[in-house]
Parts: C-alpha cells; structure tokens; sequence
C-alpha cells in the first residue's frame, strides 16, 4: 500500500513514521508512506496557500490551486482521496477496513478554517474523528495511518485483529496478567481455571457489560 499525506507541517510526522508498528510496516515494505508539503505548489510567489473567505466571515480559507496541483501531480487511477475535516463522517474501525483494501490513499490535512469546497470534488470520503475541533488535519492522519496500517497483511498478528474491540460491534474484553494477586487484588478465577469454554463465555459477557456501561449506541446499532 502507498499512503501520501497533503499537509502544511511535514515535520510533525517525522517521529510518528519512525516508532513502532508504523516503522515495522515500512521496513517489511508492507506501506509507502509518503508526506507532502502542498505549500510548495502554491502558484503565488510567496507559497500563500490560504485567503481570507468570499462573503466574509473570521479566519482564513485553504485556497484550491495547491491541493488540485498536488493532486495532479501524485494521483493515480489506484488513488483513494480522504479529507480530514470535522464535517466528514464519523471514522469508525469498519472505515479502516474498507480503506485498507485501497492499493493507494491520499490524505488531506486541513487547517485554518477549512477548505475552499471545490476541494471536495476531488475527495472520495471527508472523515472526521471526533465532535471536536482541532488545530488541523495532522493529528487525524496519524489516526487513519496508524489503523489502516495495522490492518494490512503481515503487519500484525491475525489472531489479534480478530478479538479486537469493535469487531462483533462490542468493546474489548478486560485482560489480566501476573502476578494473579496484586496488592490484594486478583485475577477472576475464571481465568485461571483453565476451562476455555467458560473463559469465552466469561469474555463475551464482560464486553456485553462494558459495551452497555460506555458505549450503548454500539449495542443499538446491532439491533438494527
């Protein structure tokens, strides 16, 4: 898989491509990640890439031509172009899935107060990670990077995908570890019985609990 990231603070990636599964990923050569500083296909002088809006109103707008030239020049018929912005949908572990199937995906980072809309006619799906705002679309890349990547074959363990959180629509189970008995707190016996069918029994119902205690719009949307 290629991963191109559009942003305006390329720096702010530098640790993230170099830590941990992401790192791994690139060094088996399982993704290509690449990012791009759009400022530089600014066609003023000055690499402006924002302006202030038509009709008025407070802060500054990403203009179209750096983006359209960017894309111009690295989009192919393989490309699978997602803006990050707080009007897109809400990302989900079943969006990961389905965009980890692309062989090519453009991520655009906004800032400012957004983008000019004619931006959109080239984006495929505008995503949001959150009711929140933040300073820009770097942090949200990070976050589509990070899940997709994990997904991709050969980049973790299969069997790990499989039991995660969000999976069968319900939240991960609670997991112990030694030592069993820990400033008086101990592990369910449960666990240490040895018994799988129970354990599996234990496990579901637990994420049942958890899912209900802290996230009952999961469990509604299963009965859908």
């Amino acid at each position: 898989m290629r991963i191109d990231i559009l942003t305006l603070f390329p720096n702010l990636f530098n640790n993230f491509l170099e830590e941990s599964i992401i790192k791994r990923a690139i060094n088996k050569k399982l993704v290509t990640i690449n990012v791009i500083d759009f400022r530089e296909y600014s066609p003023l002088n000055n690499h402006q890439v924002d302006d202030t809006p038509y009709g008025g109103g407070a802060g500054m707008v990403l203009r179209c031509e750096p983006i359209f030239e960017c894309l111009d020049k690295i989009k192919t018929e393989d490309s699978y172009v997602v803006m990050l912005t707080p009007s897109g949908k809400t990302y989900n572990e079943h969006m990961a899935y389905e965009i980890s199937k692309k062989k090519h995906i453009i991520l655009i980072c906004g800032h400012y107060e957004g983008f000019d809309e004619r931006i959109k006619t080239l984006v495929d799906l505008e995503i949001s990670i959150g009711d929140f705002i933040l300073t820009g679309g770097e942090i949200p890349a990070m976050a589509v990077v990070d899940s997709v990547t994990r997904l991709l074959p050969g980049v973790i363990n299969e069997e790990s995908l499989i039991n995660e959180s969000f999976n069968n629509n319900l939240l991960d189970y609670p997991n112990y570890t030694k030592p069993s008995v820990y400033r008086s707190l101990k592990v369910p016996d449960v666990l240490l019985s040895g018994d799988h069918a129970k354990i599996k029994e234990y496990r579901l119902q637990e994420q049942k609990r958890i899912t209900k205690e802290n996230r009952p719009d999961l469990l509604e949307n299963e009965d859908e």
